[in-house]
């Protein structure tokens, strides 16, 4: 698979699973809040510089540019390598995603994820990140040539 067509599956994959995301906090009571995370951590690191974070409605849009830059690259990933894996690949990187953003705000100093006080938040981020691995795949095995011989 060519670099472009990586990056189209991983940008695929990552605007699902900002779009579920943004959807679903507006909606779903307990969704987890990623775009609170990006904007503790864009602001914590302003600060480590000792420069003042924007206001929130620009330290919002930063976390989503931010979330779809970082996350398009990470599932663009599902394009390299072997074609016949490329499924595998959706599943194993998507799942890793989620079990990081369900383990790694508080140790890594961005708290508790907002709305976490129950089971279902966490669930449905791991779940989340793993749809978003496997829209990549889906995005890759269709743009890829050789799945179609």
């Amino acid at each position: 698979m060519r670099t472009r067509e990586a990056l189209v599956s991983g940008a695929a994959g990552a605007a699902f699973l900002t779009g579920l995301h943004e959807t679903a906090r507006h909606v779903v009571p307990h969704a987890p809040r990623v775009d609170v995370l990006g904007m503790r951590a864009i602001a914590m690191a302003l600060r480590t510089v000792d420069q003042t974070p924007p206001p929130r409605d620009t330290l919002y849009w930063l976390a989503m540019v931010g979330d779809l830059v970082s996350n398009s690259l990470y599932y663009s990933l599902v394009g390299f390598g072997q074609p016949q894996r490329i499924w595998r690949r959706g599943v194993v990187l998507g799942a890793a995603a989620g079990l990081g953003a369900v383990a790694l705000p508080r140790p890594i100093g961005l708290g508790r994820q907002p709305n976490q006080h129950t089971p279902v938040t966490q669930i449905m981020a791991f779940m989340w990140y793993l749809l978003g691995g496997i829209a990549a795949a889906a995005t890759a095995h269709t743009l890829d040539s050789s799945a179609f011989e």
